[in-house]
């Protein structure tokens, strides 16, 4: 075959320097016939190509390689066989070509089973508004000097292509709930329709087709921010590209090289900086002339506007133990002594625990995301002190308690006399009634005098529960009396006589 840099040579020797074809070929060690072809072509190349493969050894195997090639294909990729072992599992069975027309075999029916399967797809697009795209993704972080996988709620307006991506411990509905709320403040409204794969916080049952039963509260949420839910086909993340390219984006953009931060607060809101940035930096993909921040704007205006965070907590009913205490998530919180005996509905809220008795809030704590802790708030446990004060030395929850520097004073003092505890006890359980600055400022009150038994900061507290005087009225001229009233006792024996 003609290489192009000879078949060159050739054509500027004949149409440039005129040279005679027999010339030619003396030149270039060529025939005529192959000098001929170049000039009357006037192509720069010749391709060989072979219009079909005899296969004369691999004809009658062509059948079983093709089964081999497809249970081949269909394993896991760690478990699929090499082409080498496919040839020599066809020796085995008789197979006498050699392994260049297997391979070659193999390449082309591969070529055209991927033509096959290929899909084409329809480019999407939407009105300002009209939707947003949700998705989670798992990114290693080293937090606090350990490394840890960190869940990152993406959240992409489908219109001006606006990101916003926050880190979590978990997937849970109350990160979910979390996510949302906060997506929606930082765009200052949402959209009207709001795409999802079939994750179980959302999709409890896939039916038939796009028919979906979404889980209760997930609707509440979507209901309260005015937003039709809708799912993907399963395992068809195409119908949501825009959130799952953001996926990858963020990985290389944001999180590589691999972050190092304190904590999730940190990490957040260096995500946050990072959306704006790069919103502000990245021409949208279809308006050449905007960026990404600039079509963001634009679109605030057609966002549906929102009427306050949705309350957003994952409920759960829980027992309360004698010792005051909830477990939750392999954690346990304490609640107030009051609640003891009967359950407690645990509220877990992305950052924090509310829980709640008949309605009433008996303990809010912070999230704790660990194993085997115990969170005490100390206050929960003062009134179980008025019957036990000798617990206020050794009671866990009181370890380590920092009061306000007054009451603090004062606890120093009473903790060498006998009777100290029970004196503090009646300080503390004060404060259950007349409030922590109340008792602060009476406890500051009681040390200017130089004292600091129990009974002056009553006292003091007492004091200052009594009324104030009555305000004096001042009496109109028009209502004052000319004659004093005389005393006459006698009037009421005439009554008598009246009778």
């Amino acid at each position: 075959m003609l290489v192009v840099e000879t078949i060159a040579k050739i054509r500027r020797a004949f149409f440039v320097q005129e040279k005679p074809i027999k010339a030619i070929c003396r030149e270039f060690r060529v025939s005529r016939k192959v000098v001929r072809k170049v000039i009357r072509s006037e192509a720069t190349e010749f391709r060989y190509e072979r219009g079909t493969q005899p296969l004369p050894r691999l004809g009658p195997w062509r059948e079983q390689l093709e089964a081999f090639l497809l249970a081949n294909e269909q394993k896991a990729p760690r478990e699929r066989l090499t082409l080498i072992r496919v040839f020599e599992e066809l020796r085995r069975l008789g197979y006498q070509g050699s392994y260049d027309a297997v391979r070659r075999y193999a390449r082309v029916w591969r070529r055209e089973r991927g033509a096959a399967l290929a899909e084409a797809y329809v480019p999407l697009s939407f009105s300002p508004g009209e939707a947003y795209q949700f998705d989670w993704s798992h990114e290693i972080v080293v937090m606090n000097g350990v490394t840890v996988t960190v869940k990152v709620a993406h959240v992409r307006l489908c219109h001006s292509r606006m990101l916003f991506v926050r880190a979590y411990p978990r997937e849970t509905q109350e990160m979910v709930f979390d996510a949302h709320d906060r997506a929606f403040a930082f765009f200052k409204g949402t959209c009207t329709r709001g795409i999802y794969d079939n994750m179980k916080t959302a999709v409890e049952t896939v039916l038939v087709g796009k028919e979906r039963q979404f889980n209760r509260r997930f609707l509440q949420m979507c209901s309260h921010y005015l937003i039709e839910p809708v799912a993907c086909t399963p395992a068809s993340g195409w119908e949501k590209g825009q959130v799952e390219n953001q996926v990858g984006l963020v990985r290389e953009r944001f999180f590589t090289p691999r972050l190092r931060v304190s904590s999730y607060e940190e990490l957040n809101g260096l995500l946050l900086d990072r959306c704006v940035a790069y919103a502000k930096a990245h021409k949208h993909p279809e308006r050449a002339d905007q960026t990404i921040w600039q079509a963001f704007e634009a679109e605030r205006t057609h966002l549906v506007p929102i009427a306050g965070r949705f309350d957003g907590f994952h409920a759960v009913t829980a027992a309360v133990s004698k010792t005051c205490l909830v477990r939750f998530d392999n954690n346990k919180y304490s609640v107030s002594s009051r609640a003891v005996g009967r359950p407690v509905e645990v509220q877990a809220y992305a950052d924090r625990i509310v829980l709640r008795q008949d309605g009433v809030i008996v303990g809010e704590h912070a999230r704790c995301f660990g194993r085997g802790r115990c969170l005490y708030d100390p206050w929960h446990y003062v009134p179980v002190l008025a019957r036990k004060p000798g617990a206020l030395r050794n009671g866990a929850p009181f370890k380590n308690w920092v009061l306000p520097a007054n009451i603090e004073r004062v606890r120093r003092k009473l903790e060498g006399r006998d009777d100290g505890d029970r004196q503090m006890v009646a300080i503390l359980s004060a404060v259950l009634t007349d409030g922590l600055e109340s008792v602060e400022a009476a406890c500051a009150e009681a040390l200017d005098q130089g004292v600091h038994s129990a009974a002056v900061i009553l006292n003091i507290l007492a004091r200052r529960r009594e009324p104030t005087p009555a305000v004096t009225i001042l009496t109109p001229e028009a209502l004052r009396l000319r004659h004093a009233p005389l005393a006459d006792c006698s009037r009421y024996d005439r009554l008598r006589e009246v009778g």
